[in-house]
């Protein structure tokens, strides 16, 4: 979500069709049949006006028949709800990758059709699967992690598999190397950024534009503001604070954006090898997010070498 809101803030500050969004596919998964990309949807459907206000996934104004229709049998996967219309993203979807075309270029169709400008590309086009080792189980895939188990179990590790043989999607790597800025958004650094850095050559292209690479911290006051990201740091071992989240950013980022609640943690920031940049971060509607994609790429110009 926090991506998806960044997003929306700087297509009102940038032309669309300037910006090139790098998704995490991790949290794919194959539920009720049907090829399921919930980040790339959430982006589609958040740029497209058309996300659930209230859940932040999924379609606004969205009904439940096919789901409570699906009640009437003992089914395994009742536990993952897939909404009628957001049904239909997904059995198109896995009718076009089983006519044998890629993810992205499904992903580009998908977007096309929700007239989004925003050029929305898969990290990779190859299987990729995040998945938690927790705590008395080993591991489980990621959906069974955030959803059956509402991210409530602790966890031990985080393992990327098919990272090590996948391939960035066409596209990525151009995007990263010609970008005026490259921005890590406000998500999860481990499950939601981590993903996107596991596949060969990402990780290295960002590198390469660190002066001219912004993070935005997911963390603020020490605590994430949705999801399990703070939980997530401190079950592997990482400060839940800014300060944590620079060491994780340090190698990648020059420049590190942190709300204004973290003002104070901003020497500390500096001293892990980051320039810190205080600002409101918290984007609770699209006038704050548009006020926070001025204020990264404010920061980017300035720390132009």
């Amino acid at each position: 979500m926090g991506a998806a809101r960044f997003l929306q803030g700087l297509v009102e500050v940038v032309d669309a069709s300037r910006v090139v969004a790098v998704v995490n596919t991790g949290d794919d998964a194959v539920l009720h049949g049907l090829h399921v990309s919930p980040d790339l949807d959430t982006v589609t459907y958040t740029l497209a006006g058309a996300i659930s206000r209230a859940r932040g996934w999924g379609l606004e104004g969205e009904t439940w028949t096919a789901m409570e229709a699906l009640g009437r049998y003992p089914s395994r996967l009742a536990w993952f709800g897939l909404g009628d219309r957001d049904l239909a993203t997904h059995l198109f979807r896995t009718q076009r990758l089983g006519d044998g075309a890629p993810l992205s270029t499904v992903t580009a169709e998908i977007a096309a059709a929700w007239g989004v400008d925003v050029s929305i590309l898969p990290v990779t086009d190859d299987r990729l699967e995040t998945l938690m080792d927790v705590e008395d189980e080993g591991e489980i895939g990621f959906q069974d992690y955030f959803v059956r188990r509402s991210h409530s179990v602790a966890v031990k590790g985080v393992r990327f598999r098919g990272a090590e043989t996948a391939r960035p999607a066409p596209g990525v790597l151009d995007a990263v190397q010609a970008a005026g800025v490259v921005v890590i958004c406000p998500s999860n650094p481990i499950v939601s950024i981590g993903p996107l850095l596991a596949v060969p050559g990402v990780r290295e292209a960002v590198v390469a534009r660190r002066e001219r690479t912004v993070a935005v911290s997911p963390i603020v006051a020490g605590a994430a503001l949705k999801g399990p990201a703070d939980r997530l740091l401190a079950e592997l071992g990482h400060e839940v604070s800014v300060v944590g989240v620079a060491r994780l950013y340090a190698p990648l980022a020059a420049t590190l954006v942190v709300d204004h609640a973290d003002a104070a943690l901003a020497p500390a920031v500096e001293a892990v090898g980051m320039r810190c940049v205080v600002t409101p971060t918290v984007m609770r509607g699209p006038a704050e997010a548009a006020a926070l994609a001025k204020a990264v790429l404010a920061s980017a110009g300035e720390a132009e070498p």
